[in-house]
C-alpha cells in the first residue's frame, strides 16, 4: 500500500488593506468637485480671452480674480461633503467607529480639498499653455498661485466643518452665496482687504516672495484651527494653527506691504532708428516690431523734419517734456488681440493725433485747426475720415464751408515738394511745442 504525503498548503498572504484616505480620494464626490472647479474656471476665463491671451500679467490677474467665485464654490463643495453622513442617515453608525472624530473628519474633508486644488492647478496649467504662443514679452507670473491654491483648500476645509455642524440641507448653497457676498464686500473694506485672498490684483504690482506663504498660513491656519476646535479631543490644540494664522495676518497687514511694483512696468524698450524714436512698455517688448511697422509710414514722412519730440512713449502716464504719448497697447482686446496689432491704421492715426496735439494747447484759432487736420491727413489719415467728410458735406453751411477749407489745406500740404514740406512741418511742430498759434504757418 502506497502512502501519499501531501505538502502543507502555503499560508495565504494577508489581504492588502487600502488606506481610507485613498478610497475617499478616488471615489464619490471629491473627484467631481475638482472637475467642477476646472469647468467653472473654464466657463469664466474664455469669455474674456481677448483681454488676457498674450499678456502674462493679465493672465495671472484673471486667474487670481476668479477666486471671488471659486472660493465660495470650494466652500460649498466642502459643505456638501460634510453633510454626507447626515444625508445617508449613517451618523450614529459612524459614531460607533473605532477611529477618532478628527480622523474621520479629515479622511472625508482632505480629498475634497486636494481635488479642488488639483482642479485649480489644471486650470492654471491650461491657461498658461493658451497664453504662451501669443506672448510678446515679460515672463510668467506665478507668484500668486501657491497662496491661491492654499486658500481654495482652506475654503473646502472650512466648508466641510460647516456642513457637519449645520443641520439644514441648504447649508451648501447658502454658504456659497454668503461667501460670495462676503468676499465681494471685503474688497471695499481697507481694514480687511489685505487679508482677503480674493482681493483683485492691481496691474503693475506683484507679491513679494513671502506674500503667498503668509496668505497660505493665514487661510490654512484658520481652517485647521476651526477643524481642531470642532473635532479634536483636546480642543486647546486649535490654538497652534490659530496663532500661526494671526501671525500671518499681522505680517500681511503691517509693514511696507506685501506688494511691489513690477519693474518692467516702468521700463521702455525703444527703436531709435526712426524719428521720433518708437518706445513701448518693456512688458510688451515683442510688440515693438509691429508698432514700428504701423508707424513706418509716419516716420518716413517725418524724415528730416525738425522740432519733433524725441520719442513716442508707452508709459501709461503723461508723457515727459520730450515725448509724445503712444496709444496704449493695453487693455488687450482693442488694438492687440493674441499678440497681434489688429488696427494699425487707426493706431497710426491716434499716434499722429498725439504728436500734432502735443502741448495741451487751448483756444486755438481756426487756422491752427486747419493745419492740424492737414498734418494728420498727410501723415496718417483717419480710417473714418471719409465718413466724417460725408457727414460734413451733408451738414449746414458752416460745416460745408469748413470742409472746403480743410480739403484745400490738405491738398496744398500734400502737393508741396519734399523740401518745402519739411520746412513747413518743422515750423509747424516748433510752434505746436510752444503753443504758439501765431507761429503755425498757414496753408
Amino acid at each position: 500500500m502506497t502512502t501519499t504525503i501531501t505538502a502543507p498548503a502555503a499560508p495565504e498572504a494577508p489581504a492588502r488593506t487600502r488606506h481610507p484616505l485613498r478610497t475617499e480620494a478616488l471615489r464619490g464626490f471629491p473627484p467631481l468637485a475638482g472637475a467642477a472647479v476646472l469647468l467653472l474656471l473654464g466657463a469664466l476665463l474664455p469669455a474674456s480671452a481677448d483681454t488676457w491671451q498674450g499678456d502674462w500679467a493679465k493672465t495671472a490677474a484673471q486667474l487670481h480674480n476668479a477666486l471671488v467665485v471659486a472660493l465660495p464654490f470650494a466652500a460649498a463643495a466642502g459643505c456638501w461633503q460634510g453633510g454626507r453622513e447626515r444625508r445617508r442617515r449613517t451618523e450614529e453608525l459612524w459614531g460607533t467607529a473605532v477611529r477618532a472624530p478628527l480622523t474621520r473628519l479629515l479622511a472625508s474633508a482632505l480629498p475634497v480639498a486636494l481635488w479642488v486644488a488639483v482642479g485649480y492647478l489644471l486650470a492654471v496649467a491650461l491657461t498658461t499653455l493658451t497664453t504662451w504662443p501669443y506672448v510678446r514679452g515679460d515672463d510668467p507670473h506665478l507668484g500668486l498661485v501657491p497662496g491661491d491654491t492654499a486658500a481654495l483648500m482652506a475654503a473646502a476645509l472650512l466648508g466641510h466643518v460647516v456642513g457637519r455642524a449645520a443641520r439644514t440641507p441648504l447649508a451648501a448653497p447658502l454658504l456659497g452665496v454668503a461667501g460670495y457676498a462676503g468676499l465681494g464686500t471685503a474688497v471695499y473694506q481697507d481694514a480687511v482687504s489685505p487679508l482677503n485672498p480674493a482681493v483683485p490684483a492691481v496691474d503693475g504690482f506683484w507679491p513679494v516672495w513671502w506674500q503667498p506663504l503668509a496668505m497660505a498660513a493665514w487661510t490654512l491656519g484658520l481652517a485647521f484651527a476651526l477643524t481642531l476646535a470642532y473635532a479634536a479631543r483636546r480642543r486647546a490644540t486649535a490654538l497652534v494653527p490659530l496663532a500661526a494664522a494671526l501671525a500671518a495676518a499681522l505680517l500681511l497687514s503691517t509693514g511696507s506691504g506685501p506688494w511691489r511694483p513690477d519693474p518692467l512696468a516702468r521700463r521702455q524698450v525703444c527703436d531709435t532708428t526712426t524719428t521720433p524714436a518708437v518706445c513701448v512698455n518693456a512688458r510688451y517688448s515683442g510688440m515693438l516690431p509691429q508698432v514700428r511697422a504701423a508707424l513706418s509710414g509716419v516716420t518716413g514722412k517725418l524724415h528730416g523734419v525738425h522740432g519733433l519730440p524725441a520719442r513716442w512713449s508707452n508709459r501709461g502716464t503723461d508723457p515727459r517734456a520730450d515725448e509724445a504719448a503712444l496709444p496704449m497697447l493695453t487693455p488687450f482686446g482693442r488694438y492687440v488681440v493674441r499678440g497681434r496689432l489688429t488696427q494699425p491704421d487707426q493706431y497710426a492715426w491716434e499716434a499722429v493725433a498725439a504728436l500734432s496735439g502735443r502741448g495741451d494747447c487751448e483756444n486755438q484759432p481756426a487756422l491752427v485747426q486747419l493745419a492740424d487736420e492737414a498734418v494728420q491727413a498727410y501723415l496718417a489719415p483717419s480710417p473714418s475720415q471719409g465718413h466724417f467728410d460725408t457727414l460734413a458735406a451733408k451738414g449746414d453751411a458752416a460745416a460745408r464751408a469748413h470742409l472746403r477749407e480743410s480739403l484745400a489745406a490738405r491738398a496744398k500740404l500734400a502737393g508741396m515738394d519734399d523740401q518745402r514740406r519739411r520746412t513747413w512741418l518743422s515750423a509747424y511742430f516748433a510752434a505746436r511745442a510752444d503753443c504758439d498759434a501765431e507761429g503755425v504757418p498757414s496753408l
